[in-house]
């Protein structure tokens, strides 16, 4: 049976739980907001199918792709609406067409990750672009293989792990399934997101207090109704410095006057502990689903670095980057050809800027501060505040560093 005791061992894909012919696992969160499986060991048969399916205890080896590439959906208005380059609502389009199915992520009613299917091409607008937190893959894997069985297509997109959960889960290959995963350099703490959204409601509250005549008592919780943790459009942001938006609107103001949290991603809190590492699944500084070993037919990211590599390509609109795994994938590739503004790359320009592909990142030096700081605090905002703040010799290194950057770069354009 599947027994955790260590953490960096579980992905938390939930394959056991949904494959247990007993239904006798559960997911239970942690001190830190992440799920792992419970047995009930009285319902327990011992039939070790939950080890079977396990993505962490049956890794598969790392594969070379077919194929690599950059690609814009030719279609604009997808392309700015979409995180990257707009890939993703081409290919579920392609499939809910076929009459197919398409899994993805999106926020429930609470604000929070959760996996879903949709079926008409409408359903596919709250699946579009990044969410920036560890979803809840629920029971999508068996309502997956009920629609395989079928004989329907099924697109099912995830995290690498989620991908390799879902080949575990399986346990056969599917012909009517398309497998994409994307590069990720890791899940952050559901528990952390959520108390994140108390701290900006909270925050936002106040501001709007100051501006009424509320007595602090009374001051309004604003209802959050929309979040982009990928914004190009408004706030003057673009493909590759994004912004991160809440819209909310303030029960005393009715439908009127949405006010927008707004902030370019390295200055937003829960972006830079994100991108800082600090509150990532213990498994991601230890994932054993990279550079191909999902089993994925496509890879689908953000081409970061194009701009260097095929300058006449980037338009800060948003490139993707494209890996082909399989025949399949390929396929599916080529029947939307004409939707695609396609540039042929190598591994080589692929992995300079997006390592993550390839490889783990690290635990960072501060990890166990953040951790102990928030649980002491129970506030993101200062936990990763206090976490970041540099040392004044820290200080000292960054200003003798960009005053040396500075003095070079005025020598350069001298000549």
């Amino acid at each position: 049976m599947i027994e955790i005791t260590d953490k960096s061992k579980c992905c938390g894909c939930s394959s056991c739980v949904q494959r247990c012919p007993k239904q006798c696992i559960s997911m239970r969160e942690d001190e830190q907001g992440f799920l792992y499986p419970i047995i009930d060991t009285l319902k327990c048969i011992d039939c070790s199918l939950c080890e079977k399916v396990c993505p962490m205890l049956n890794p598969s080896l790392a594969k070379e792709p077919l194929q690599v590439f950059a690609a814009k959906n030719k279609n604009e208005e997808q392309r700015l609406r979409s995180s990257s380059g707009g890939m993703f609502i081409l290919l579920a389009q392609y499939i809910i067409k076929q009459g197919g199915v398409v899994f993805g992520a999106r926020f429930d009613q609470k604000w929070e990750v959760e996996h879903c299917y949709a079926e008409t091409i409408e359903e596919l607008e709250p699946l579009m672009r990044s969410k920036y937190v560890q979803s809840n893959i629920g029971n999508t894997y068996k309502e997956a293989e009920q629609f395989l069985k079928q004989g329907r297509s099924v697109m099912f997109v995830g995290t690498s792990c989620q991908i390799a959960g879902l080949k575990r889960f399986l346990r056969k290959e599917y012909n009517n399934l398309l497998a994409i995963d994307f590069i990720c350099h890791g899940v952050p703490s559901p528990g952390i997101w959520r108390k994140y959204l108390e701290e900006i409601k909270f925050s936002l509250s106040e501001a709007a207090g100051k501006n009424s005549v509320l007595s602090f008592s009374l001051k309004p919780m604003p209802v959050i109704t929309g979040i982009n943790f990928r914004e190009k459009q408004n706030g003057g942001y673009g493909w590759k410095k994004f912004g991160f938006e809440v819209r909310i609107k303030l029960p005393s103001e009715g439908d009127k006057n949405s006010v927008l949290k707004s902030d370019i991603f390295y200055e937003n809190i829960f972006m830079r502990g994100f991108l800082s590492n600090l509150y990532l699944r213990p498994s991601c500084y230890r994932c054993t689903a990279k550079n191909g070993a999902s089993g994925s037919d496509l890879t689908i990211a953000d081409f970061w670095g194009i701009q260097d590599y095929h300058p006449e390509f980037d338009d800060d609109k948003g490139t993707s980057l494209v890996f082909v795994h399989t025949d399949k994938g390929k396929s599916v590739i080529e029947r939307l050809k004409t939707k695609i503004d396609v540039l042929e790359s190598n591994m080589s320009e692929a992995i300079e800027s997006n390592p993550s592909y390839t490889r783990s990142v690290s635990i960072p030096e501060k990890y166990s501060l953040f951790w102990k700081t928030f649980i002491k605090s129970e506030s993101v905002f200062i936990s990763v505040m206090a976490t970041m703040k540099l040392s004044i010799k820290d200080r000292i290194k960054r200003k003798v560093k960009n005053r040396f950057a500075k003095v070079i770069k005025s020598d350069l354009n001298k000549y």
